[in-house]
């Protein structure tokens, strides 16, 4: 039987896999998984492949729950907690996560392919929010996307809802890299096995100092570099070659 979210260890690589495969979407309980397993992806990883089954990323959330949400405001609040918990385990994971992204990546697949440290698409992969088109303000999008794009390019897919390709998603910040259809799973398999090769502490010091940095002013953000610097390249891993 297959799992709508699958996770399989791969030596020190976690490897998670958007499998509804059925409309290549992601349901409430499918975040939840995710975020618990990049949260924890540390304690047996030194880095975190996602992709999908294919043929898209992912075309959006899809609620667990049958009926309507509910209509009162907070009693309804608590039901979009999976969504955001994703969004905010995918800024803490301690260790990169790598996107491979192929199709369309619609809504909740657009704020991950944000969200991951880095993200790489096929050139066939196109990108939106279309949360306004159904009649909903896609701010749960646009609270993954606030410190990823510029604002221009934010307002202009929220309010439009149209696609973006995959090369225009680079221009804005929202892919590190396009690469051909063919070539997708090679390159995503050679970055995360780049990766592996370096030493750790460097690796989880890198996350670490883009995680909390942009939060500080700047004589905080210089100090927190010479700390974290000091600290890191005195670490044993550090002295080994690689």
């Amino acid at each position: 039987m297959t799992l709508p979210l699958e996770i399989r260890q791969d030596g020190r690589l976690l490897r998670i896999t958007f499998a509804r495969t059925a409309d290549c979407g992601v349901s409430d309980s499918m975040a939840t998984a995710l975020a618990n397993a990049v949260l924890a992806a540390h304690e047996t990883s030194d880095a975190v492949l996602l992709r999908s089954a294919g043929p898209d990323f992912c075309t959006g959330r899809v609620r667990d729950a049958a009926g309507p949400p509910a209509t009162e405001a907070y009693e309804r609040r608590p039901e979009y907690d999976p969504v955001f918990n994703s969004y905010k385990a995918l800024r803490a994971a301690q260790v990169p996560v790598v996107a491979a992204i192929e199709g369309r990546a619609m809504g909740y697949g657009t704020a991950v392919a944000a969200l991951c440290d880095v993200s790489i698409a096929s050139e066939t992969a196109r990108f939106n929010i279309p949360e306004i088109e159904h009649g909903v303000m896609p701010t749960m999008v646009m609270s993954a996307l606030y410190d990823r794009l510029n604002r221009n390019a934010i307002l202009w897919m929220a309010y439009s809802g149209r696609f973006i390709d995959a090369n225009r998603a680079m221009q804005y910040g929202l892919v590190s890299d396009v690469v051909p259809a063919a070539d997708l799973d090679a390159e995503a398999e050679a970055y995360c096995a780049m990766l592996l090769g370096r030493p750790r502490p460097a690796i989880r010091g890198l996350k670490e100092y883009l995680r909390v940095a942009p939060g500080m002013d700047e004589q905080g953000a210089i100090d927190y570099a010479r700390s974290l610097h000091s600290m890191v390249n005195t670490a044993t891993a550090m002295k080994r070659k690689h």
